[in-house]
């Protein structure tokens, strides 16, 4: 991974480049800020960045071509190690990184934005609800690798994502590495939401902030990886909050935006009309399409209500809708104002976390309906 291959966050890259050209690198830095940003791929070419052997003098990037870059391109220097959140299973009952290495070396071979919703699929097998965590193996596993000397590098480099998903086991052991470093070994930590960090960790990392990108970048970046339009992406992008990940989602689920709206639509006339016997049915028919994509539909229900709310301003260069929630909001968008607007939201938003905690889906939708009535009203 090339500098050059992450758009965006130049200053951060100047900044690392500054760390490895002087020879004075933090042992442990924290990679933190939104998800889908490029976090871990900064990481990576930063990596890449310290063991290459090939860099001209006054050079931005790692060469690309020495045999240590082409090692990192293939996921295999053996001076860098990865950690990330694992299953517990019947085959693995101590699950460590290592155990997942073929997974892992398919899911990020030419990612460039990480996704752990993506990730958890692709490991999930034929559990039901899975939960990655990085368990307390991962830290005896770790300090066994990292007691061996570098090999063909001046560091041997853990890449950690994720270390919010860390247990307290887990924590509590990295803890004694991060107190008493070895002096080739650096830590380059990847977190999506340091808060969860436990803090005797987070106090003994180095941060390195990043932002969300701007909705122009995120279309670019977009546009490049799916092909799509520039009308396309800038839409979706819009609503992906500056995460590449979160518009790429939402790029793949743009077929079942039209059954949103419909169920949208559904919702909102059915409880200004006051339709309970409906409603019900209604929140029986969503409960049926499953939790994720529950979830999904409530989303985008939040998405619908601020377009909603902004259509009213009369600034079509602030909406971003489609031809067909346009031809909606010119006649509901009068019924969502400042009194109702952030009410509705949390509505939504509530019934979010509370399908993702395996609540009554059919409780839950027939809650929000009713709460709808009412709001709708003020």
């Amino acid at each position: 991974m090339l500098f050059e291959d992450i758009p965006a966050h130049n200053s951060i890259k100047d900044r690392l480049r500054g760390f490895a050209d002087s020879g004075k690198i933090p042992h442990a830095l924290l990679f933190e800020g939104p998800s889908g940003v490029g976090k871990f791929s900064i990481a990576r070419a930063f990596a890449q960045y310290i063991h290459c052997t090939g860099k001209v003098e006054g050079a931005k990037d790692s060469c690309g071509e020495c045999p240590s870059c082409r090692q990192h391109q293939n996921l295999g220097h053996i001076d860098t190690h990865y950690v990330f959140p694992v299953l517990k299973t019947d085959a693995f009952k101590n699950p460590t990184s290592d155990d997942y290495l073929p997974e892992w070396g398919e899911y990020i071979r030419d990612r460039r934005y990480m996704d752990f919703g993506a990730w958890t699929k692709a490991i999930e097998g034929d559990k039901k609800n899975p939960q990655p965590i990085i368990y307390v193996y991962e830290s005896a596993a770790l300090l066994h690798k990292l007691s061996f000397a570098s090999h063909g590098s001046k560091y041997k480099i853990v890449i950690w994502w994720l270390p919010e998903k860390m247990n307290t086991e887990a924590a509590n052991k990295l803890l004694k590495l991060l107190e008493e470093p070895w002096e080739d070994t650096l830590f380059l930590m990847v977190s999506d939401n340091s808060a969860e960090i436990l803090p005797t960790i987070s106090s003994r990392l180095q941060k390195i902030s990043f932002s969300k990108l701007s909705d122009a970048n995120v279309s670019e970046i977009i546009e490049n990886i799916a092909g799509v339009s520039p009308d396309s992406s800038l839409s979706v992008a819009h609503c992906a909050n500056g995460s590449v990940s979160a518009a790429l989602r939402n790029l793949g689920n743009l077929g079942d935006e039209s059954e949103y709206l419909e169920r949208f639509i559904s919702l909102m006339r059915l409880a200004y009309q006051r339709k309970i016997a409906d409603l019900k049915k209604w929140s029986e028919d969503l409960t049926a399409i499953g939790r994720e994509r529950e979830i999904r539909f409530y989303d985008y229900c939040c998405r619908l209500i601020r377009e909603n709310f902004i259509f009213n301003f009369k600034l079509p260069q602030l909406n971003f809708l489609s031809a067909s929630e346009s031809q909606f909001s010119v006649n509901f968008a009068r019924f969502i104002n400042e009194r109702n607007v952030e009410k509705l939201i949390d509505v939504f938003d509530k019934a979010i976390i509370d399908i993702s905690g395996n609540g009554n889906g059919k409780i839950i939708n027939f809650d929000v309906a009713i709460k709808v009535i009412l709001l709708l009203k003020q």
